[in-house]
């Protein structure tokens, strides 16, 4: 496993989740890509939610 890169630390276990206790929403689907979720990063995963469903967490975290 690689070291966090510039004193950031990694997301703790408990605020990720794939779907599977309850609906991914778009500052999920953002994080998981390991980006820090913006308006606009927040609106285009909202659309992919929206198009493929839970199917687009799977293809981050399989």
């Amino acid at each position: 496993m690689s070291e966090p890169i510039d004193n950031e630390s990694p997301t703790p276990d408990h605020l990720l989740h794939t779907g599977a206790e309850h609906p991914v929403d778009p500052e999920d689907l953002v994080m998981a890509s390991g980006r820090t979720p913006t308006p606009e990063l927040i609106e285009r995963a909202r659309q992919t939610l929206e198009r493929d469903g839970a199917a687009a967490v799977e293809r981050l975290l399989p």
